[in-house]
């Protein structure tokens, strides 16, 4: 692999960082600055020494160009080539100096105040590894931001369509312990990280977030949902132009990390009990105009097959090809 290209600006010498924050972006430029520029409010506010490191993934529309001219920047890694989510958030808690590390999305929008909420979250409890952000929708709405592990259990709460009830964890207006948290704006501590050797990068994207809290459990650690800290998700990556290859990719990592946490038996059940909810939208969707019953479909067919298709992995080896 090539390696990645490195702009920095200057720093303190013997500085001590408390907390770096950790962005990864793939070809959104105007979100990437724009969640910048809520770093930088937010920078100004701390009582700490922090950083901002962004690493562009492979991206062709300048945006590391304009995260390297960004005032609240300090040290962009360009990659000439687009790589997986776990494998880029892994570099940048390897390079992180903060005793803290907050990883961002591009489309993450720190609101004020995000940022020290989630620190003295951890702060508060010295064996929690993970704080997670709420999370919200441009308009204001909320977003689900943190679960229960997968298990056979919350398959058949999701067929049986009790999935807010049972599996979600972000409710309430209190910071809860949870088992994880949504890795858009999620606060990991370091040394908890490098514990458990950081995000695995077999899981291209989708399921490493969980995985990973999965093992810092496992580890002895935990993971709070912090409710006071909040953040709008653009969600960019929901609205792409590849969906199909977003649940292809969905539906590979979901059974991965059934298959290393648990039996063949159990992520078999998974299979089939995920695959049922959907098969029951896609008959609904049949019957009520705009809804996209084919999408529902194509989740069925991933669900029972996730060895089949091509996913994000192979649109980034192509990306990668036409370079």
């Amino acid at each position: 692999m090539a390696p990645a290209e490195h702009t920095e600006q200057a720093r303190t010498p013997g500085e001590r960082i408390e907390l770096t924050y950790c962005v990864v972006n793939t070809s959104q430029r105007d979100l990437l600055l724009r969640g910048l520029d809520a770093i930088a409010r937010e920078r100004e506010r701390l009582p700490f020494a922090a950083e901002v490191l962004v690493l562009d993934n492979g991206s062709r529309d300048g945006s590391a160009q304009a995260a390297h001219e960004h005032p609240a920047v300090d040290e962009t890694i360009a990659l000439p080539q687009r790589r997986g989510k776990a494998l880029n958030d892994s570099d940048l808690l390897r390079r992180a100096r903060g005793r803290y590390a907050l990883l961002l999305n591009e489309d993450s929008e720190l609101k004020d105040g995000a940022t020290l909420a989630l620190w003295q979250a951890l702060q508060e409890r010295p064996r929690t590894a993970c704080a997670g952000a709420r999370l919200l929708r441009p308009d204001g709405s909320g977003l689900a931001s943190a679960w229960r592990f997968p298990t056979p259990l919350t398959a058949l709460a999701g067929a049986l369509f009790l999935h807010r009830l049972v599996t979600v964890q972000s409710s309430g207006p209190r910071t809860r312990y949870v088992d994880w948290c949504q890795s858009a704006a999620l606060l990991v501590r370091s040394d908890a990280a490098r514990e458990v050797d950081y995000l695995d990068p077999d899981f291209f994207v989708y399921s490493d977030e969980v995985d990973f809290a999965r093992r810092l459990r496992d580890a002895g650690w935990h993971s709070v949902y912090v409710p006071a800290a909040a953040a709008v998700h653009h969600e960019q990556l929901s609205s792409d132009t590849v969906p199909q290859r977003r649940i292809v990719e969905l539906a590979r990592n979901r059974d991965l990390y059934m298959r290393k946490h648990h039996s063949p038996a159990a992520a078999r059940a998974v299979r089939w009990l995920t695959a049922s909810s959907y098969a029951v939208r896609a008959l609904a969707a049949l019957l009520l105009p705009g809804r996209p019953a084919r999408r529902y479909w194509r989740h069925v067919t991933a669900t029972l097959h996730p060895e089949r298709g091509e996913g994000l992995r192979e649109a980034a080896a192509e990306y990668n090809a036409g370079a």
